[in-house]
């Protein structure tokens, strides 16, 4: 029974501060209530009156996963927008929804209501746009997509100085940015990546004090699984502390549980456990809702001494404050308590996700095409596969409605006189059982190809698509495709005579035909044994999409992804390239109607070449949500100016990218900062239906010192005979820098509207820091006296004004090795280098990423002066290789070789001295080369005695 209100204790009492209130509620837990708070699924405690908690609803771009709800964009699509008040008011409608779902709608789990806590939004960048999960990112920029995060963290917390909305939660920390073998790869970071870019994204949002807590990643870091990392600790919660308020630091799914298997990371899960709830995990999300195992784990940790209570009361006590802060124990004090069922999927809601679909487009090329002729009764044909239907992703709402382009542009034209036709450009074919002669599913099916020969077949008369079942039958049963396990993709792989065999692409077995019963099962191993089909073309695609486009003024292509296939959560994309079969689609019209406007709906960049050479427009989209075909006749058809921006490179597709695992973004020159070849569209790039001029740029001051700050101003106007919008990007860059400095880096942006002939002064207050880069020799970030680039840009690739900036300030002394520890992974430069864990709760070390080849590591400009030996610290398995040697030189001289004993682990560390071979002077570029399997993790020169 709760207790009395003549009796009320502290916790209750909202006069009190804070922390009291949250520290008599842990003192009245018991240790077995407090140790069942550690799971996801918090269960009540009747007797002081507490609630059951549940950590994590997902709101990514809307409420997801428990019912009909507003959908906005994906969030790339909101990236692509550069409007960070936009974005805030998209958080605050998805926030006002999951209150409505919170207090109106209960779950069929039973777990108690819906929770207020929201795992969004996603602030891992866009580094490779091969990764499956690229529509969950802003952008491949740490200013932009922390500016855009932290709007739409400040969207769902809302603005009442005591109480959330509800409570965003940053994913994934950190580094995050493949799915294949996603749980077992490790991101290598060099500290300038970790620091200047990878952390850059999360810094200013938890710093802020928008974000109430972050969840790990999947993956490792340096060798290190993220759920143990130091970094939640030493980096996450230390930008926390001046807010006055604790970060809740949550697990992903499963994800306690990989550290033993498939990482292999730990022995066992005590152990695993342990060492994540010490690095700062507050909550194990894992085995779903049965919290018997982890807190079983947890328990056996507890009396083994590998943890104590201090450690489990300190996750329970941040759990506490963010569940006051939520307003559960104050529910007549609670400003969001009155949020009604009401508001989810409102008219205002509807109006917002219009509004965010259409700042979302980007124009991408525009020979004077578009907008589309608006004279009365155009005929426009919308042709492909994306042209008539809207799709769900993977962390999508459900769609109350759907309005397609096809839908949206019928729509528009309607009051314009003109008309729409239709046509998805897809095959329609039989397929016909050699053994049996009957159809396959009874039906012809229209067929799908979304990239690497992956097809969907939808039956021709009921529109669902061919699912594989458990027991390996086949049946065209799914409205939708959005499941953990898509059943619904396959291939047809050539047989003898032109006949054809169907392959399930998830579990790579055939179909085939028992000669007894008829019936179809996916069960063949080998094609040998697989049913042979004869295929029939009844309806020829590309031949309905040409005869539409001949009878149109102007063809409006649509082509793209499906979110949930060849790129998704667990999946990453083989390339860049468009599907073989819409890239000839899109030829196939064009021949016909060269007045051709591709239009990429897509979760990524795709490398659109050909049409950026051959069609006289192009435009992208992300999944825009409910209002998407709304938006884009708007843009089409020039009712809204197209005012997206590109949140990331769209490469060219003959440009080598660097490999997937390489996280080195310097090294290996990936996004904007560092990329060696031009792309084919630049971050930033977008076009607009009006001319945007740049003028008069001033620097309030020429030179500043390092601690300085400058004010940038330009005059932006519009030229043009419409009103537009545009947004105005402000590029640093250092000149002569003595390190290897980004090509450009974003220091601030700004989006604004202008109609014609208005012209606005914009200022931009740039503080020295937005030059900092980290410098790994003082383990700070640094502002380097010197020359530096201010720049006015319409894009990356589009500079307009340039204006030189002098640092004043000393000169940075000569790295100091002698009589001091360096670490090697504080290295410059390196060739074949792997970055790996030093111990398992802390430290980097380096090791030849390829054993059999030598690895060098550049320290640039150290003063070796007075040095007579090194002392390195080296730890080595016994592997049974025959060599392994450490070589060091200063610039082209050879110092000293250091033979490598075997230390039995990865993790024994020994300590092996050698004496120079002659006493070294001067400030040289230090070489350390390792041969062979060994791990490395510092150096010390010292002088004679």
């Amino acid at each position: 029974m709760p207790e009395s209100a003549t009796d009320q204790p502290i916790f209750r009492d909202p006069g009190h501060p804070l922390r009291k209130r949250v520290d008599d509620l842990l003192s009245r837990l018991t240790p077995d209530e407090r140790l069942a708070m550690l799971h996801q699924h918090v269960p009540a405690v009747p007797r002081l009156g507490v609630q059951g908690f549940r950590t994590g609803s997902e709101a990514l771009h809307g409420v997801s996963w428990i019912g009909e709800a507003t959908v906005f964009p994906q969030a790339v699509g909101l990236g692509a927008t550069w409007d960070e008040d936009l974005v805030r008011k998209v958080g605050e409608a998805v926030s006002v929804e999951l209150r409505a779902f919170h207090h109106h709608r209960t779950p069929d789990t039973g777990q108690g209501p819906h929770s207020l806590q929201a795992w969004a939004p996603v602030l891992n960048l866009l580094r490779d746009p091969r990764w499956g999960r690229n529509e969950e990112g802003y952008s491949e920029d740490p200013v932009h997509t922390a500016r855009i995060g932290e709007a739409y963290c400040r969207g769902m917390t809302g603005d009442h100085p005591d109480y959330l909305r509800t409570a965003p939660v940053l994913k994934h920390f950190l580094a995050y940015n493949n799915e294949d073998d996603r749980c077992t790869t490790s991101s290598g970071l060099r500290p300038r990546v970790l620091h200047e870019y990878d952390l850059a994204a999360f810094r200013p949002v938890i710093a802020s004090g928008a974000a109430t807590g972050a969840m790990a990643a999947y993956n490792l870091v340096n060798g290190r699984p993220c759920h143990v990392t130091p970094l939640i600790e030493s980096e996450l919660r230390r930008w926390a502390e001046p807010t006055g308020h604790q970060l809740f630091v949550v697990s992903d799914a499963e994800a306690p549980s990989n550290l033993v298997d498939p990482e292999h990371y730990f022995d066992d899960h005590a152990v695993s456990h342990a060492a994540a709830l010490k690095a700062g995990i507050d909550n194990f999300t894992d085995h779903g809702e049965d919290s018997h195992i982890p807190l079983g784990r947890l328990r056996e940790a507890l009396e083994r001494g590998l943890i104590d209570q201090d450690d489990i009361d300190r996750a329970v006590r941040r759990q506490l404050e963010l569940r006051f802060r939520l307003g559960e124990f104050d529910p007549g004090l609670d400003p969001y308590a009155a949020i009604g069922p009401e508001v989810v999927d409102c008219a205002e809601h509807r109006a917002l996700a219009r509004e965010a679909a259409t700042e979302s487009v980007v124009l991408l090329k525009n020979d004077g095409l578009l907008p589309l002729d608006a004279r009365p009764g155009p005929r426009i044909a919308v042709i492909g596969p994306l042209a008539d239907t809207l799709y769900e992703d993977w962390y999508s709402g459900t769609l109350p409605h759907r309005v397609s382009i096809a839908d949206g542009l019928t729509a528009a034209l309607a009051a314009r006189g003109g008309e729409v036709v239709h046509v998805e450009g897809a095959d329609r074919v039989a397929l016909r059982s050699t053994t049996t002669g009957e159809l396959l599913g009874k039906t012809p099916f229209d067929v799908n190809e979304w990239g690497d020969d992956v097809l969907t077949l939808r039956a021709a008369d009921t529109g669902l698509h061919l699912s594989l079942k458990e027991d390996g039958a086949l049946v065209a049963d799914q409205e939708i495709l959005k499941t953990w396990f898509v059943n619904e993709t396959f291939r047809l792989e050539p047989a003898d005579g032109g006949r054809v065999l169907l392959r399930s692409v998830i579990s790579g077995r055939y179909a085939a035909v028992d000669p007894e019963d008829g019936r179809t099962t996916v069960t063949a191993d080998t094609p040998d044994t697989a049913e042979q089909w004869e295929r029939e073309l009844l309806h020829d695609g590309l031949a309905a999409a040409r005869a539409a486009a001949q009878s149109a003024d102007a063809a409006v292509v649509v082509l793209g992804n499906h979110p949930m296939v060849n790129g998704r959560e667990t999946e990453d994309r083989t390339g860049i390239a468009l599907p073989a079969t819409q890239e000839h689609l899109l030829r196939e019209v064009a021949a016909v109607r060269p007045e051709t406007v591709l239009t990429v709906m897509s979760s990524y960049p795709y490398a659109v070449d050909w049409a950026d050479q051959h069609l006289p427009a192009v435009l992208w989209t992300s999944h825009g949500g409910q209002e998407t075909g709304h938006a884009l006749a708007a843009v089409l058809l020039g009712d809204a100016d197209p005012a997206g921006r590109l949140p990331q490179t769209w490469y060219r597709g003959d440009d080598e990218l660097p490999a997937r695992l390489d996280y080195d973004i310097i090294k290996a020159g990936w996004t904007y900062q560092y990329h060696r070849t031009a792309p084919l569209y630049p971050f930033g790039h977008g076009l607009s239906y009006t001319d945007f001029g740049y003028g008069d740029l001033r620097l309030s001051r020429s030179s500043i010192d390092q601690d300085g700050t400058v004010d940038v101003t330009v005059t932006v106007t519009n030229g043009g005979s419409r009103p537009g919008s545009d947004v105005v990007q402000l590029y640093v860059r250092a000149l002569d820098a003595r390190y290897e400095a980004p090509r450009l880096r974003l220091a601030d942006f700004r989006k604004l509207r202008l109609d014609p002939g208005e012209s606005r002064e914009l200022t931009f207050r740039t503080p020295a820091e937005r030059l900092a880069h980290w410098d790994v020799a003082t383990g700070a970030f640094t502002v380097d006296p010197g020359g530096y680039e201010i720049l006015v840009a319409r894009s990356a690739g589009h500079c307009v004004l340039t204006a030189p900036l002098t640092v004043t300030g000393r000169d940075p002394e000569p790295r100091v090795v002698v009589e001091r520890r360096t670490l090697t992974a504080d290295f410059d430069d390196h060739t074949a280098i792997a970055l790996v864990d030093a111990a398992p709760t802390h430290g980097d070390a380096v090791t030849p990423a390829d054993p059999g080849r030598p690895a060098t590591l550049l320290f640039r400009g150290t003063d070796l002066s007075g040095a007579v030996r090194v002392e390195v610290e080296v730890a080595r398995e016994d592997t049974g290789t025959d060599e392994a040697r450490l070589e060091l030189r200063a610039s082209e001289k050879r110092l000293a070789a250091v033979d490598v004993p075997v230390t039995g682990d990865r993790h024994r560390w020994t300590t092996v001295t050698a004496e120079l071979a002659e006493p070294a002077v001067g400030v040289h570029d230090l070489h350390l080369t390792l041969h062979g399997e060994f791990r490395l993790r510092a150096f010390r020169f010292s002088g004679s005695c």
